[in-house]
């Protein structure tokens, strides 16, 4: 059974029910042609499955509440838009799933010091107050190269997905629970070939926990597919389990 966290989740899941029922944000043509020209993932889909994205991204646009930090005056119609479809992409297997437990983002300019911990981040999830916390200038720097396996957005998401699994209060169900244990059985072996050089793929903040194991799993599961594939291929088709879908369906291998 999934611990229970925190006695508010449901006050906040319900909260964000009412946000998206009452406010809904519906996509201007600024805002598909900002995702045409700078979200890749949407850019490959077929025109059925670009419509459930717009669907789903609507739903998390209506949904999260985003506020400005650290000296930045305002969130902009295209910052909500693109850490949105990230949300959007990663949780792109569920129809309904977006992470309603999450129900505020905070975007600073920069790199930001955390008081809590006496350093400075990029991003962060902080579950107790529902909260996923990025810099956008480091989540900007994640699109630039789609190739390098580091994207701040889709790390930061991945934190809050496994997150929201343990979380019963939320109102979601994320992760079936048999891909979940083939993918946990999975995590030590593949663990100790990223700190022994033999999964040269994932970079070494991968070694740190299974946390960021996880997180730097979906950023290379997202930004390179196919070499994911072929050089973890076990691993792969247990991440295409775990959040039901297969990002090489809209790339072409590599060489062709």
């Amino acid at each position: 059974m999934k611990p229970n966290y925190y006695l508010a989740s449901r006050v906040s899941w319900w909260m964000e029910q009412a946000r998206f029922l009452l406010f809904k944000r519906s996509l201007t043509a600024s805002d598909l042609g900002f995702l045409e020209r700078n979200f890749p993932f949407y850019c490959k889909l077929n025109p059925r499955h670009k419509k459930e994205f717009l669907v789903k991204l609507e739903m998390i646009l209506s949904s999260k509440k985003f506020v400005p930090r650290g000296g930045l005056e305002e969130v902009s119609s295209e910052m909500e838009v693109l850490i949105s479809a990230t949300i959007a992409m990663v949780t792109f297997g569920w129809k309904r799933l977006r992470l309603a437990h999450f129900h505020t983002i905070l975007v600073y300019p920069n790199a930001y010091f955390s008081t809590s911990n006496k350093t400075y981040h990029r991003g962060e999830v902080n579950p107790r107050f529902g909260l996923i916390v990025v810099s956008w200038r480091c989540f900007v720097e994640g699109f630039l190269d789609t190739k390098d396996g580091v994207n701040l957005g889709i790390h930061e998401i991945a934190h809050a997905l496994k997150l929201a699994n343990q979380i019963e209060s939320d109102g979601e169900k994320e992760f079936e629970p048999h891909a979940w244990a083939k993918y946990k059985s999975l995590v030590p072996f593949e663990l100790e070939k990223v700190r022994t050089g033999e999964n040269s793929l994932f970079r070494e903040a991968a070694t740190l926990n299974e946390h960021e194991f996880f997180a730097v799993a979906l950023e290379n599961f997202f930004e390179r597919p196919w070499q994911f594939f072929h050089e973890r291929p076990e691993l792969y088709q247990a991440i295409v389990q775990l959040l039901k879908q297969d990002p090489r369906v809209w790339e072409k291998p590599e060489g062709h």
